[in-house]
């Protein structure tokens, strides 16, 4: 089970003395205990009775540190130049703190934390946040459907929706913007516009800026460069970042509508259920670019996309 360590990385060990002792080698000892690499074990600091150590990694494996203080220790005082005295003692101020629990009490910590996840993950996957974009909405110029229609279906779907703010035409905006709302515990993040193939476009990029191996399959592509169109065409997204899904719909209500189709499809999977799985990126965008293709292939009379 990932343990995020919330940015509080040090590692204390107080009561030992070195001499002569090689850094390097603590460190390794240190990674080796905790089954990282040891470019990602740091000393940062030295002092008479103590060494911090840093972490250089966002999250470990609980079974990597639940417990394991005993085991730290006697693999530092391995180290020729370590002499650990008879206080010696591992703390730290976050989640990395959890080295210093007894060895027995290691497989209920761990069930606790299952269940503590399993819970978290279940409320997740049940709340959902909709962003239109684009300055014409912003402005008020025109009336935003695409929001009102969406909630409307994911709260049929069991979802705790919400609607969140208008978008800006601006990729770091969005990206930010996005990222915010994963970070508030959203489990899935639908926007709208701002897909296509012209400069204001932007929010593709901003999901590829949270995630890269973000799936962005073409709609329809158009010759890039004429006209209006400085991109190659109208791409979708499906991305992650967490435990929240990033899905990019187009702007026009109506392929707002049949992507939606195809989600829910995709969301209900064998019937639903109370952890509400996600299918993996590719599925998802796979899913919903399908039904968009056969629109374009079968335009409604005076549709845009169909000229």
């Amino acid at each position: 089970m990932e343990l995020n360590l919330l940015q509080k990385t040090e590692l204390w060990v107080e009561g030992l003395k070195l001499s002569e002792a090689n850094l390097t080698a603590v460190a390794r000892a240190v990674a080796d205990v905790l089954r990282i690499p040891p470019r990602e074990v740091l000393v940062v600091d030295v002092r008479d009775e103590h060494i911090v150590l840093d972490i250089l990694r966002p999250a470990v494996q609980a079974e990597q540190i639940i417990g394991k203080k005993g085991e730290l220790l006697a693999e530092l005082s391995r180290v020729p130049g370590v002499t650990l005295g008879p206080a010696a003692d591992v703390h730290s101020d976050g989640v990395l703190g959890m080295i210093a629990l007894e060895v027995e009490l290691k497989e209920p910590v761990l069930r606790r934390l299952a269940a503590t996840a399993a819970e978290v993950r279940r409320r997740v996957a049940r709340r959902a946040m909709v962003f239109p974009s684009g300055f014409e909405i912003q402005r008020g110029m025109i009336q935003d459907t695409n929001t009102p229609f969406l909630i409307g279906e994911l709260t049929q779907l069991g979802y705790q929706a919400k609607a969140g703010p208008v978008l800006p035409d601006d990729e770091v905006a969005v990206a930010s913007t996005l990222a915010a709302a994963a970070d508030q515990g959203y489990g899935l993040v639908i926007t709208t516009g701002g897909v296509g193939a012209e400069d204001k476009d932007r929010t593709i990029e901003g999901i590829l800026r949270l995630d890269p191996r973000a799936q962005t399959p073409w709609i329809v592509k158009y010759h890039q460069g004429q006209g209006r169109h400085v991109k190659a065409g109208v791409r979708i997204a499906v991305g992650q970042v967490g435990l929240c899904t990033l899905v990019a719909l187009p702007g026009p209500n109506d392929e707002v509508r049949l992507a939606m189709s195809a989600l829910a499809r995709e969301l209900l999977g064998d019937g639903g259920g109370e952890e509400m799985p996600l299918p993996d990126r590719e599925g998802l965008a796979g899913s919903i670019a399908a039904v968009l293709r056969e629109r374009i292939r079968r335009p409604a009379p005076g549709h845009p996309m169909g000229t």
